[in-house]
């Protein structure tokens, strides 16, 4: 297809359906721009050098805007009818396309850091594609891909495959983006595994083993768990808890939207037993995180803690999670008889909050029932707890007793 290009009719070229296609300018002889299944469109000058012919790429529009993608096509045709093409033409040698290993660091710092709260995880799954490192990127291919999400299945972890796949997919259609590379790979490239939603809850035995066998791991670990316990409140809510966050002479923690999985500010009433394990964390002078080893960064090593606590407790390392336990409290709470809506409402889930302009007055809704629901968790896990300790204090004198005869 040959036009005379203008910045309206590239801004509204069509995505390609299936293969990509060019369009030609009829001003600069072999210039053209490109574009994929996903939108993105790169400009490329095609012009014979030496007998053999050449494609030769300029950038990705719109950073290379059509007169640049002009005055770049006539300079490196100016040097090639010169014969210095191949000595001082940019064009003469395409810059080395970046391999794998060198892609992933840049999509770290420019693209999931500043969305994704969770980045460092991301940045962490994707190291499952290190065997890719010194690869370029436009020639990984999907057989490539298949290969280690296929190990990680074989290994006994699907569910981390899937994760896998969709973060080297964010990674492969940034490149696409930014031009690095015309058509991602792995485009529609399914699930490795089928994922079945969760139903583990904990028992009260396993619950209350839980309980205490956290309290053995002392500051920050024992306090952690407990305010997860007693609060139902998501892993990385509660890790990153700060003073500020805190009324303790009210008994409110208020989870602000920007530290919210769902964007929602949430209030979360605190039993009398969640203020007192809080009034007992030591606070590290100048900072405001409440779980912290450092005064500067939030806890973490919640995989070590969770190998941990599978020791202690005797649990199953693939049968169970820390998230289970917000699984746990919403269970038990709806064994209480707590109405649903309540339930959501601690859960800090968006079924269960009043949306639109509403949301903005509706801040302390339920607060009262919130309170009432957690603090009759509290004291079940209270009572959990301590007829634990009694039994294994039984336990222990009869064990005594067994070794005094």
């Amino acid at each position: 297809m040959r036009k005379k290009l203008t910045t309206k009719l590239i801004d509204a070229l069509p995505p390609a359906e299936g293969k990509r296609y060019e369009v030609r300018d009829t001003l600069v002889p072999g210039l053209h721009i490109r574009v994929s299944a996903t939108g993105a469109k790169v400009w490329y000058l095609a012009i014979r050098v030496e007998g053999r012919l050449r494609r030769i790429k300029l950038g990705t529009y719109p950073v290379i805007s059509l007169s640049d993608a002009r005055e770049q096509a006539q300079s490196t045709l100016r040097d090639i009818a010169l014969g210095k093409y191949a000595e001082s033409a940019p064009g003469s040698s395409e810059a080395p396309t970046p391999t794998l290993g060198d892609v992933i660091p840049q999509f770290i710092d420019l693209y999931a850091k500043p969305r994704n709260r969770d980045w460092q995880g991301t940045k962490r799954i994707l190291t499952k594609f290190s065997t890719l490192d010194t690869k370029p990127i436009d020639q990984i291919k999907r057989a490539d891909v298949v290969r280690v999400l296929d190990g990680m299945v074989a290994n006994g972890t699907p569910t981390r495959a899937n994760r896998a796949l969709a973060a080297i997919k964010k990674v492969m259609s940034w490149c696409v983006d930014r031009g690095m590379i015309e058509v991602s790979p792995i485009a529609g490239l399914k699930a490795p595994a089928k994922e079945v939603a969760r139903e583990r809850v904990l028992t009260d035995g396993e619950l209350a083993a839980c309980w205490n066998a956290a309290v053995a791991e002392g500051f920050p670990f024992a306090a952690f768990v407990q305010i997860l316990i007693l609060t139902g409140q998501r892993r990385g809510e509660v890790a990153g808890m700060r003073w500020s966050e805190l009324d303790l002479a009210k008994g409110t923690w208020t989870i602000p939207a920007k530290r919210a999985k769902n964007a929602n500010a949430h209030i979360v009433p605190l039993a009398p037993l969640a203020v007192d394990i809080l009034k007992s964390v030591p606070r590290f002078l100048g900072s405001d995180l409440v779980f912290t080893t450092t005064g500067k960064t939030a806890v973490s090593g919640f995989g070590r803690l969770k190998r941990r606590l599978e020791d202690a407790v005797g649990l199953d390392a693939e049968d169970w999670w820390l998230h289970d336990i917000r699984r746990t409290v919403a269970t038990n709470m709806a064994i209480m008889r707590i109405q649903p809506h309540i339930i959501e409402a601690v859960l800090n889930h968006k079924t269960g909050i009043v949306s639109g302009v509403a949301a903005v007055y509706n801040r302390h809704a339920y607060l009262e029932e919130k309170r009432e629901a957690l603090e009759r968790w509290a004291d079940h896990v209270e009572r959990l707890v301590a007829r634990d300790i009694k039994i294994l204090h039984h336990a222990s004198r009869g064990a005594e007793a067994v070794a005094l005869t």
